[in-house]
C-alpha cells in the first residue's frame, strides 16, 4: 500500500514482515502543462525537461552525485536509468528513474537527497500531473508518492531523502521549493536539510 506524502512527512523503509528494504527506485514523472490564451492552440504545448538527481552524503559533505551527465555513482550502489527531455512519455509513469541499491550503499554514505530541476526554466506553473515516488525494486510495490500539487513560481524542489536511522532507512519528505537549473545550483537549499 502506498502512502502519500506530505511535506516533511518521514516513513520508515521497512517491508510489512519487518525485514528491510535492499533495493528502492525513485522514480520521477510529469508533463507539461497546457498553455491558456488565443496563442495556445497555435503553439501547442511547450517541452519541458525535469532532471532527477540524487548527491550522496556523509555528514555534511557531497561525496558522489548521480544525474543526467553520471548516470552511476562511483561505487555503483545508484544508478539513473537515462535522461528523458520532455516528460509524458509514461502516460503516469516514470519519466526518469534512480535505482538504489541499499544494501550497497558504502556504509560512510549516511544521506542519499533526491532533487529535481526544470533544466530548460520553465517553472513549476508549467508543469502538471508532476510527481516523485519510491517503489520496492525487488517486487515493484510503490511505497511512497510525493504529489508536486499548485505549480509555483520556482524551477527546482528538494523532493525527499533516505537516510540512515539505526540499522536501516528512513525517508523524509522535504518537499521545498528552490530555484536552479542543476544540483549545483540547490547545494546552498540542500544544507539545510541534513
Amino acid at each position: 500500500m502506498s502512502v502519500n506524502l506530505s511535506k516533511g512527512q518521514q516513513i520508515s523503509l521497512s517491508k510489512s514482515d519487518g525485514s528491510s528494504l535492499t533495493a528502492v527506485r525513485m522514480g520521477l514523472g510529469w508533463q507539461s502543462a497546457p498553455r491558456k490564451g488565443f496563442l495556445a492552440k497555435l503553439t501547442g504545448t511547450r517541452e519541458i525537461d525535469l532532471d532527477a538527481s540524487a548527491v550522496l552524503f556523509a555528514g555534511q559533505k557531497p561525496v558522489d552525485v548521480v544525474f543526467f551527465q553520471h548516470l552511476v555513482s562511483d561505487d555503483g550502489s545508484v544508478r539513473h536509468t537515462g535522461d528523458n527531455l520532455v516528460g509524458g512519455v509514461g502516460q503516469g509513469g516514470d519519466d526518469e528513474a534512480i535505482l538504489v541499491d541499499l544494501a550497497r550503499v558504502p556504509v560512510h554514505v549516511d544521506q542519499i537527497v533526491f532533487t529535481v530541476n526544470s533544466f530548460t526554466g520553465q517553472t513549476f506553473a508549467e508543469v502538471q500531473n508532476a510527481f516523485c515516488r519510491l517503489v520496492d525494486e525487488t517486487n515493484g510495490q510503490e511505497l511512497a508518492r510525493y504529489t508536486l500539487t499548485g505549480g509555483g513560481n520556482h524551477t527546482a524542489q528538494i523532493m525527499a531523502k533516505v537516510h540512515r536511522v539505526g540499522g536501516g532507512w528512513q525517508l523524509k519528505a522535504i518537499g521545498e521549493p528552490a530555484t536552479g537549473r542543476t544540483f549545483q545550483d540547490l547545494m546552498p537549499s540542500i544544507a539545510s536539510h541534513l
